[in-house]
């Protein structure tokens, strides 16, 4: 058996779940995720083998099943980083079922968390640059609305440019219950390359294919207190802790003082980190990613 054999049969060995976090669903759901990204790995592997065995040059052959096998082990890597985050956010939040009651009746379009306040027809702007170019950013709560889960949700665009160019266009869908929370129900991406639409990636809704609605802002944030903002397996795992309650942010628009500053993160993408502000009775303001020089900033806003 060659090294790379082995390296492949101790792999799918350890994809296998095993029963020591039975007493943990939140770590129990991670081993499942690391099984099934494990194993979805190992398919991608077997069908780029079967291409590379039909290369009859010896030395391209050799090549593309070094790249395979490259890709492989890479994809392994990741699995296991993703897995160790979901681990990470398990203590977080204290391990468990993540299954929120949903009871229609709790929530309202009238979304006024003075953190995230979501009025018809406020406009928030922001702009980045980036590697790539000006990136803008436009979000829009629209009047139409949606109901999912048998909760009538508020309906806000979010589109992105770069350079001038349409990128992203989505929709996402949130209301709030009866203590203050907002809460994140779903939403659908268009992505755009060269004018059309490329794909959904990033697209999901509460109630499809095991999709779970999560809280994009507490009602009252507790330094220290971590939520889950989303959650559909391996697509939207979006989580965020509250670092401080009293931070001051400077911008093109002026100071702000008394600012809720999170960390989101998200256990799909182990490496990425954003800072997170928020000004009270404007909502998101501002995002840093640490380690980077890049940051969003608020431009302007209306119709609060």
């Amino acid at each position: 058996m060659t090294t790379f054999q082995r390296l492949l049969a101790l792999s799918l060995l350890a994809a296998l779940p095993g029963a020591a976090r039975a007493d943990d669903p939140c770590a129990t759901t991670a081993a499942y995720q690391r099984s099934s990204a494990s194993f979805e790995l190992k398919e991608e592997l077997l069908d780029a083998i079967a291409v590379c065995i039909n290369v009859e040059d010896p030395r391209d052959r050799a090549e593309c099943l070094n790249e395979a096998r490259a890709d492989y082990l890479d994809g392994l890597e990741l699995v296991q980083e993703q897995y160790d985050a979901r681990l990470d956010l398990c203590g977080l939040l204290g391990g468990g079922t993540y299954d929120p009651e949903i009871e229609p009746r709790d929530f309202t379009t009238a979304i006024d968390n003075p953190w995230l306040p979501l009025p018809v027809g406020a406009v928030w702007n922001y702009e980045s640059l980036t590697e790539e170019g000006l990136e803008e950013i436009e979000v829009t709560v629209l009047p139409e609305t949606r109901t999912i889960l048998g909760v009538e949700c508020v309906t806000v665009r979010d589109t992105v440019t770069l350079e001038g160019e349409l990128v992203e266009d989505t929709l996402d869908w949130y209301a709030q219950d009866e203590d203050g929370n907002v809460w994140y129900f779903g939403e659908i991406v268009f992505n755009y390359e060269e004018g059309y639409v490329a794909d959904i990636d990033g697209s999901w809704l509460a109630g499809v294919d095991g999709a779970k609605p999560g809280i994009v802002m507490l009602a009252a944030p507790a330094v220290g207190a971590t939520y889950r903002q989303e959650w559909l397996a391996g697509e939207a795992e979006d989580a965020a802790t509250v670092l401080d309650d009293g931070a001051a942010v400077t911008l093109g628009l002026g100071t702000f003082t008394g600012c809720l500053q999170t960390a989101d993160f998200t256990p799909v993408e182990p490496d990425a980190l954003e800072h997170k502000f928020y000004a009270s009775g404007i909502g998101f303001l501002y995002e840093t990613k640490p380690g980077t020089s890049e940051v969003l900033e608020l431009v302007g806003y209306s119709g609060l």
